[in-house]
């Protein structure tokens, strides 16, 4: 079948191989992850009152995503090392979790694209988040790590079914 999905990273014969990108058009191109870290309200207060014991959770995980994003490559074996533009880290307080919510966006003009990067800066964040808040609340949850958008590329724009 032609238009038969298949893995870009895995040879004819079954092995794992870094896609050569040397001949793709340089695009500006986009990626948007989010994700959450659900917690006992009494969890959330700490960290928002600014009472967590290892100090601010919201600034340092906003930190750790940006510099997760930066090092996409030499977590994940088949990335490109990428220059990227921009990175942002968004943390909000979600009441409904209650937790709190995840956002990241990575940006640049290149020949490859940066979900891996967006990703790895939402897992990251989440991350840090249990790491500092673990003392209080052992039983925090992350999940709903996902793409929500990418535009840029070959394969142009893609919006998660779910927004």
């Amino acid at each position: 079948m032609v238009n038969e999905p298949k893995l870009t990273h895995i040879g004819v014969s079954g092995e794992a191989h870094m896609v050569d990108v040397g001949d793709k058009a340089e695009t500006q191109r986009v990626a948007i992850a989010e994700g959450h870290v659900r917690m006992a309200a009494e969890t959330l207060s700490l960290i928002r009152d600014g009472n967590a014991k290892k100090g601010d959770v919201i600034g340092t995980a906003r930190l750790a995503g940006i510099m997760a994003a930066k090092q996409t490559a030499n977590l994940i074996p088949l990335c490109h090392p990428l220059m990227l533009t921009k990175v942002s880290v968004d943390i909000t307080e979600d009441e409904s979790l209650p937790g709190l919510r995840v956002a990241a966006t990575a940006k640049l003009t290149g020949k490859t694209g940066v979900e891996m990067e967006a990703l790895t800066a939402v897992s990251i964040a989440c991350l840090t988040i249990y790491d500092m808040a673990k003392a209080a609340d052992k039983g925090m949850e992350i999940g709903g790590i996902r793409l929500l958008h990418k535009s840029g590329g070959k394969s142009g724009e893609y919006h998660h079914p779910g927004n």
